[in-house]
């Protein structure tokens, strides 16, 4: 038996990764609910525009569900224009740029967690257009649910910064960005564990903080 058929038998794959997803998302709610409720807020009184945001993404076994993120851009800009962005980007609101330098535009995703369509840690989901592209990988990296922190992410910090040196931003991610996710992702699946995910968590915890030093 292969080594991916092997960890796929053992017991946090197949339970523990649900268990460590619902106890570290109900943890999450409670510890972030008054930030989620400031922003929330702000959202409504500086922005005057709907406070989430949901976008068709591709699950695991390729089930779609709606990614829930707080909404980042204007409304008359979200659903047009490309869909790699840039912190430069004109359609992003002025509350949206402090949010996705923090990555608090991602906090509501813990409900998808609860609902089941994420786990805490996993590939991070992508739009059909981009799995389509590369169908044959995304059939092994969808074995498994996609999920809010990831390796891919923590290696790609600066994935802003590399797309900017492109004219071209969605043929920069498909060609320079999204075949390297894809390998790191791939090596994931094949070697989920609880102590992985543990890292994975912390190292995407510690990437915010490192973040925020650099704003301060």
């Amino acid at each position: 038996m292969q080594n991916k058929d092997l960890q796929k038998s053992t017991f946090y794959f197949k339970y523990g990764k649900r268990i460590f997803d619902i106890i570290m998302s109900l943890t999450g709610l409670i510890i972030l609910s008054p930030f989620l409720v400031v922003i929330v807020l702000s959202i409504k009184l500086f922005d005057k525009s709907p406070v989430f945001y949901k976008q068709d993404r591709v699950g695991q076994n390729f089930e779609h569900f709606q990614l829930i993120k707080f909404r980042t851009m204007k409304v008359s800009g979200s659903n047009s224009g490309p869909l790699i962005t840039t912190s430069n980007d004109e359609r992003i609101t002025k509350i949206g740029k402090v949010l996705r330098k923090f990555k608090l535009d991602e906090m509501p995703q813990i409900f998808n967690v609860l609902k089941g369509e994420l786990s805490v840690v996993g590939p991070r989901p992508e739009v059909e257009k981009f799995v389509n592209l590369f169908k044959e990988d995304y059939k092994e990296i969808l074995k498994v649910k996609p999920g809010m922190a990831s390796e891919a992410v923590i290696v790609f910090r600066d994935e802003e910064r590399i797309l900017t040196q492109f004219k071209d931003l969605e043929e920069a991610y498909i060609k320079e960005v999204l075949p390297k996710k894809i390998s790191i992702n791939k090596d994931y699946v094949r070697n989920i564990s609880f102590l992985r995910d543990c890292k994975i968590f912390l190292l995407t915890f510690l990437r915010v903080i490192y973040f925020r030093r650099r704003w301060l």
